[in-house]
């Protein structure tokens, strides 16, 4: 059979719109909401597409109802050979989870996939080429791109860049990647003018074939060991966005972080550091309560300035916590580079509140605040979130465990916290944990909506006995992977806010008998 292998580095927004992709035979793998973005945007390209899932019709309903009535021909189910899908195929189109390497995607699709990479590796022309959503993202999109990776704070430093960068209206701005719209269905939509704020995360980075033209770094720790193995490989993947940045970009990193701070060493493009303390020359820092800029590191700007600007008071962010400091001079660091006037960057920061299941404040019920942090779930996000509010603070943890040391969250936990109330597989283990670390009130619970009930419980009984003004915080903060009771972080989050608004409702209605 001849293929007719689709050139990617001839694929262009433009060529679409002119009809490359008429005709041609596309293959998506995985039918989750990057694939469905990109069965939409294969046939209404022209493509002639194929879909493979392992699950069955039945379990991808919603998904296929998305799909709009597109012809697409769907091989689904753990009956199906992956390989059938691709037999004609000039191009396979993966969701960030499917990869060769990674043991997110089943055995026999990896197998298969190793497969096709080393056919084409020697011979282009004899097998399907290859691309991730987030990379063919890259190669077709027009305007400047800032990348966002870490451990933790990806999502938050991602959403207040796009919200610092859309303060300038001349520059329409798209958030996505890891967050957001998928962004290749925005593809066909976006000019020079653009800017593309993309979180990327340690799955789609591996799939790279190019860089985005600013990349920026939180922290790199630990995480995702049960993917990489190591702490090594973990950090090794990650620190390839900095590899692949543009030489005319910038790298944007954490001076606090030591293994971010190493990337300065030999980097391709220009570094504009921040740190929690002074800044340094192209750097953002912290100075008598203010973040203040080197004046130098705006986009284009080569040399050292005498003059560091001042840009708001830390007092001005509503996102709590120290972390969150150093998210919002990472997002601020991006945003000077492209322009932004200071001021307008001081009014964005400001108004900006945070995203979903980061510290997301939830509601104040009878002066007990409860905070959805449901995408804590590493240790380290933990002990951040743990340092963000005062006492009295009851801790709801617990959930699938990730593989990672937890050994530095307990005495954290049992300094900050007043109370932990566990959930999950991993809940017996933390609540050893704590207790050996000499936590006193550490309580099981068989269920999300049983921990948010007794977690207020408690925190009512802990203002009662200080009699002080308060608030309590009743924080969920994992520590662990979801997947043991939820399906994702978003469920286990939006299980959370059910529970309290329920503890909303029943408290409403004890009051309203009174």
């Amino acid at each position: 059979m001849t293929r007719h292998v689709v050139d990617l580095d001839r694929l262009t927004a433009a060529a679409v719109r002119e009809g490359a992709l008429d005709g041609r035979s596309v293959t998506v793998l995985g039918l989750a909401r990057s694939g469905v973005a990109m069965a939409r945007f294969f046939v209404d390209a022209g493509a002639r597409l194929t879909v493979y899932d392992g699950r069955s019709e039945a379990e991808l309903g919603a998904a296929i109802e998305a799909l709009a009535g597109r012809a697409v021909e769907l091989r689904l189910g753990p009956d199906v050979e992956p390989s059938t899908a691709w037999a004609e195929a000039d191009l396979i189109a993966t969701s960030p989870s499917i990869n060769p390497d990674f043991p997110t995607a089943e055995p026999r699709l990896r197998a298969a996939l190793a497969a096709v990479v080393a056919a084409h590796r020697a011979d282009p022309a004899g097998a399907p080429a290859l691309v991730s959503e987030t990379d063919l993202v890259l190669r077709m999109c027009p305007c400047p791109t800032i990348g966002v990776t870490g451990t933790k704070g990806k999502t938050t430093t991602s959403s207040l860049a796009a919200a610092l960068l859309a303060a300038d209206p001349a520059h329409p701005v798209v958030l996505g990647g890891n967050i957001g719209v998928p962004l290749v269905e925005r593809l066909t939509d976006l000019t020079a003018e653009h800017r593309v704020v993309i979180e990327l995360s340690e799955l789609q980075i591996p799939t790279l074939s190019r860089g985005t033209t600013v990349a920026v770094y939180t922290n790199v720790t630990a995480d995702h060991l049960d993917r990489h193995g190591s702490l090594e490989a973990y950090r090794k993947v990650k620190r390839r966005l900095a590899e692949l940045v543009d030489p005319s970009g910038a790298l944007v990193l954490n001076a606090d972080d030591p293994v971010v701070a190493g990337y300065a060493s030999g980097a391709r493009a220009p570094v504009i550091t921040y740190r929690l303390g002074e800044p340094a020359e192209f750097g953002v820092g912290v100075r008598d309560g203010w973040i203040v800029a080197d004046g130098a590191i705006g986009r284009g700007r080569q040399t050292p300035t005498p003059v560091t600007f001042e840009v708001m008071p830390v007092g001005e962010l509503a996102i709590p916590g120290r972390h969150n400091v150093a998210n919002a001079m990472a997002a601020i660091s991006v945003a000077i580079y492209f322009g932004i006037p200071y001021e307008a960057i001081r009014r964005a920061a400001a108004a900006f509140t945070g995203v979903e299941h980061r510290l997301e404040q939830v509601a104040l019920i009878d002066r007990v605040r409860f905070v959805n942090d449901s995408q804590g779930t590493q240790p380290d996000a933990v002990i951040a979130a743990l340092r963000s509010f005062p006492r009295p603070l009851i801790l709801i943890a617990g959930g699938r465990d990730k593989g990672v040391d937890l050994s530095g969250l307990g005495p954290v936990a049992a300094d900050r916290a007043d109370a932990a109330i566990l959930i999950g597989e991993s809940g017996p283990t933390l609540a050893e944990m704590f207790r050996e670390r000499g936590m006193t009130r550490v309580e099981l619970s068989a269920s999300l909506e049983g921990a948010v009930a007794r977690a207020d419980e408690i925190a009512r009984g802990l203002l009662a006995e200080a009699g002080g003004e308060g608030p309590a915080t009743v924080l969920l903060s994992p520590a662990a992977a979801s997947f043991d009771m939820f399906v994702d972080y978003a469920a286990r989050g939006h299980a959370f806010k059910a529970a309290v608004a329920d503890l909303r409702q029943r408290r409403r209605a004890v009051e309203s008998k009174r």
